[in-house]
C-alpha cells in the first residue's frame, strides 16, 4: 500500500470519527446527520454484541488453539498445541475440505440466483395493479416461514415427510426425471455443459432460493419507490422506451442496493442449518468425540472463508454499481 492510499484512509476513518464529535467541521453535515441516525438504528446490536458475543468469540478461538479435555468430575481444561487443529480441519479431516468446497459453490449460484430472482420480483410487484398489496405479502411470507418454523415441520412433521417420499416413488417408479433428461439432451446437442450444469443446479435449488429473497425483495422494493417519477418523465419527453428507462435510470439508482443484498445472501446462506459444513461442525463438537478444539478451529475457518467472499464481492460490486446521493 502506497503512502498516498494509507493517508487517504486515515483521513477518511478521522472524518467518520468527526462525525460524532460535536464542534468539528463535519458533526453539522448531512452525512453526519445521516451516520448518527444510522448508529442510532443498530446501537442495540452493538450493545447486544459487546455484551454477549465478544466474549463467546474470543474464548472460541482460545479453544481452536487448544486442546479441550473434559474432566471425570465436570469442567474441562485446555492444553496448548498451537496450529494442531487448523491443521487437522485442513488437511487431516476427509469430510470438510470437500464440504467447504461443495457448500461454497452452492452460495455463489444460489446467491447470484437469489439476487436476480428477487430483483425481478420487486420490478414486478413496484407496478400499479389490483391486489399488489397481497402479492407482496405472499412474496414475504417466506421469511416468516424459513424463520424456523417451516423449517422444523420439514423435519419433524411426520405426514410431510411421508408426502415427500409418495413424491420420490413416483417419479422413481415413472422412470422420467424432467430435469436430468433435459440436461442430458441439451448435452448430446452439442449446448456447454457447464452453463447448464449451474443452470440446472439453479432450477433444483428454486424452493430455497424464493424462501431466501423476501429480505431482498423488499429491500429492493425501497430502493424502486425511491427513484423520483420525474426521471421517468423526462425520458418519456426524450423518447425513451421501457426498456431504455430501466437500463439508464432503474437499474443504476437502485445497483447501490446490490452489494446490501448481496452480503445479506451471503451470510444467510452460511448460517443454514442444512448447511453440510454446520452439520460437521455441530457433529464433531457434540458427536461421539466430543472434540471441541477442532470443531472451534472448523468454525474460525468457515468464518473467513464468508468474510474472504464477502470482501470479493464488495470488491467486485462497488467497482461496478453507481452511487446517487
Amino acid at each position: 500500500m502506497s503512502g498516498k492510499s494509507r493517508k487517504s484512509i486515515f483521513a477518511s476513518i478521522a472524518e467518520a470519527v468527526q462525525m460524532y464529535i460535536p464542534g468539528t467541521k463535519v458533526y453539522h453535515t448531512m452525512p453526519a446527520r445521516r451516520a448518527r441516525i444510522g448508529t442510532l438504528f443498530i446501537l442495540p446490536f452493538i450493545i447486544g454484541f459487546i455484551f454477549f458475543m465478544v466474549q463467546p468469540l474470543i474464548f472460541s478461538f482460545q479453544m481452536s488453539l487448544h486442546e479441550v479435555k473434559l474432566r471425570a468430575g465436570g469442567g474441562f481444561e485446555m492444553v496448548w498445541n498451537n496450529y494442531h487443529n487448523y491443521n487437522y480441519a485442513l488437511f487431516r479431516d476427509p469430510d470438510f475440505n470437500q464440504d467447504l468446497l461443495t457448500e461454497s459453490g452452492r452460495m455463489v449460484v444460489n446467491t447470484i440466483a437469489t439476487l436476480v430472482m428477487s430483483f425481478v420480483i420487486a420490478v414486478i410487484l413496484n407496478q400499479k395493479f389490483k391486489g399488489r398489496i397481497i402479492c407482496r405479502v405472499i412474496f414475504f411470507l417466506p421469511v416468516i416461514l424459513s424463520s424456523g418454523v417451516l423449517p422444523g415441520i420439514e423435519s419433524s412433521n411426520e405426514f410431510y415427510n411421508m408426502m415427500g417420499d409418495i413424491a420420490n416413488n413416483v417419479q422413481n417408479s415413472s422412470g422420467v426425471n424432467i430435469s436430468a433428461s433435459l440436461q442430458q439432451l441439451l448435452q448430446v446437442s452439442g449446448v456447454g455443459s457447464g452453463v447448464f450444469d449451474v443452470i440446472f443446479q439453479m432450477i433444483d435449488a428454486i424452493y430455497d432460493i424464493v424462501m431466501a429473497s423476501g429480505i431482498q425483495i423488499i429491500i429492493f422494493l425501497s430502493g424502486l419507490q425511491s427513484i423520483s417519477p420525474s426521471l421517468y418523465e423526462a425520458a418519456d419527453v426524450e423518447g425513451c422506451s421501457a426498456w431504455e428507462s430501466f437500463w439508464k435510470i432503474t437499474f443504476p439508482m437502485v445497483s447501490p442496493l446490490l452489494l446490501v443484498n448481496c452480503i445479506y445472501t451471503i451470510i444467510d446462506f452460511f448460517m443454514k442449518n442444512d448447511n453440510s459444513v454446520v452439520e460437521l461442525i455441530n457433529s464433531t463438537m457434540y458427536g461421539v468425540q466430543l472434540n471441541f478444539g477442532v470443531a472451534s478451529a472448523m468454525s474460525w475457518i468457515y468464518f473467513g472463508v464468508a468474510l474472504l467472499f464477502i470482501a470479493i464481492s464488495t470488491f467486485i460490486i462497488t467497482r461496478v454499481v453507481k452511487s446517487y446521493e
